[in-house]
């Protein structure tokens, strides 16, 4: 079954009740479910196209853009606003949308609208009307397999690739995610992602309403902001990456009284780094949970709860997802041995847009007797989805990732893992952060380079920090050079862009 009827029955259930409080304004659920049946009825006057555009900050506009794109029967394609203008130009045209539902301060993301295609229409929502009774429908009946989103990927490949996910994939998923978290309708969230990508869309839009929770949204993150949030909203539920935790420790006047609401404060998007994790729990009382998943899984995979969790572990599987560690030779390995993490369940999107090669390479079947989550079907071999991560599964069921396959080094033979030597050097009470890839090396075929954040009023020294890392990592391990960056690049939701590091370390040769 697709989500839209049991959001809508829930909204029904909670008419009256807030569901969104954005920076501008608060919503009731019945403004957001009525919201949605105007977009709906604006939708089918502006373009008979099956793809609708979606460019709006984190906020309540969001989710009734989203509903009235299912009520017209079509497929919602949010765009990624922090790509550039030319990202975004190719994301229209890849899509095939014509129209984009907008607001007007975020035309400048588009480079302004005299650099758009002439066939784009915008649907600029300050320029409709809300009010009265909204046109009803009766709402379509949207089964699994219809499309839902395209959510198109950014800072792993020269272009982004469009991620279709069903209505089955994310009914799944959110459903299964209320129950693995234990959400109730009492609880309040609180959002500082974007919506575009689906942690913020699924976690954070489609999570609470589904749930009949209140949720707060800040269209930026600001630290101050969200401790201001924190202290007048008491939500139970914060997800952030943990760029942004860090950035919460770093406002001298924040306390631990402000988290005292907080139930689960969810990291995800990167790892954790140990010196945030530490820090937080000792200054604020809160143990960070980490939790695990992809765009191509609508997304959430693994989520440590605050009744099962491990540190360094990104938690058990949720309902319904099966997950298996392969070697580089496909076969599938024991408990505690490292190998390529592969899933398989309804939450596993259909494909990449426009990309059957690359769809068909991202898939492996497997034996269902020997996956780690046999569930007795009868046909012999499941689908399931490489992941590109490599982690290890232990004997309680909690996943830990250890690195990225891509990511991997090999250095004189050896095999180095970036996160392990990451580690080593965000231990220093001078590094903020730090990241590390790998550059060709004629006698050791690579060698592993490192970039550092500093912590405020710390000054860099290079053989001061490799030093350090002499006394924690073998030899081969410790990276021959270390460069000083005020920030790391990264994407939306936090990951690393590496290829960028590989581009600043090239111009610095």
């Amino acid at each position: 079954m697709a989500l839209l009827w049991p959001m809508l029955r829930m909204a029904a259930a909670n008419w009256r009740n807030v569901a969104v409080v954005d920076d501008r304004r608060r919503y009731t659920y019945r403004e957001i479910i009525g919201g949605g049946f105007f977009m709906a009825d604006h939708i089918e006057q502006a373009t008979a196209k099956q793809h609708i555009g979606i460019l709006l900050p984190t906020s309540g506009a969001f989710p009734i853009a989203l509903l009235g794109t299912w009520l017209a029967r079509r497929v919602a394609v949010p765009f990624n606003y922090l790509l550039t203008p030319d990202e975004l130009a190719y994301v229209i045209a890849d899509s095939g949308v014509d129209t984009v539902i907008t607001a007007k301060p975020m035309l400048e993301f588009l480079g302004g609208t005299d650099k758009l295609p002439p066939h784009i229409k915008l649907v600029c929502m300050e320029d409709l009307d809300f009010t009265g009774v909204p046109p009803l429908r009766w709402p379509p009946v949207l089964s699994d397999d219809e499309l839902a989103v395209i959510l198109y990927t950014s800072g792993t490949s020269a272009k982004p690739k469009g991620v279709m996910l069903t209505h089955g994939n994310l009914h799944s998923n959110v459903e299964a995610g209320i129950v693995h978290a234990g959400i109730t309708q009492a609880q309040t969230f609180l959002g500082v992602l974007p919506q575009f990508h689906s942690f913020g869309l699924t976690a954070m839009t489609l999570i609470p309403l589904r749930g009949g929770c209140k949720v707060v949204y800040a269209a930026r993150f600001n630290p101050r902001q969200i401790v201001e949030l924190l202290r007048q909203h008491r939500p139970a539920l914060f997800m952030a990456i943990p760029s942004m935790y860090s950035a919460l420790l770093a406002l001298k006047d924040a306390e631990a009284q402000d988290f005292a609401s907080v139930r689960m404060a969810v990291s995800g998007g990167e790892p954790l780094p140990n010196a945030v994790y530490e820090a937080f729990l000792d200054r604020f009382n809160v143990r960070l949970l980490e939790g695990y998943g992809l765009t191509e899984t609508s997304p959430v995979l693994n989520w440590c709860t605050p009744d099962a969790a491990k540190r360094f572990s990104v938690g058990r599987a949720l309902p319904g997802v099966d997950i298996a560690i392969l070697d580089e030779n496909g076969r599938i390995l024991g408990l505690e041995e490292d190998g390529e993490i592969v899933v398989a369940g309804p939450n596993v999107m259909r494909g990449y847009y426009n990309l059957p090669q690359q769809t068909q390479d991202a898939f492996v079947n497997l034996p269902r007797s020997t996956t780690a989550h046999h569930d007795g079907a009868a046909t012999t071999t499941k689908r399931f989805f490489r992941t590109g991560d490599i982690g290890k599964l232990d004997a309680d069921g909690f996943l830990y990732i250890t690195g990225r396959k891509k990511e991997m080094l090999k250095v004189g033979g050896e095999i180095v893992v970036p996160r392990e030597v990451e580690e080593a050097l965000a231990l220093h009470p001078s590094v903020r952060d730090a990241a590390v890839i790998g550059q060709r090396d004629d006698l050791r075929g690579e060698i592993p380079i490192a970039f550092v954040e500093l912590n405020e009023g710390h000054e860099f020294n290079q053989a001061a920090l490799r030093d350090w890392c002499r006394q924690r990592l073998a030899g081969f391990k410790v990276p021959r050079e270390i460069h000083r960056l005020d920030a790391l690049p990264r994407n939306p939701t936090g990951k690393i862009l590496r290829r960028q590091l590989a581009s600043i370390l090239a111009m610095r040769d």
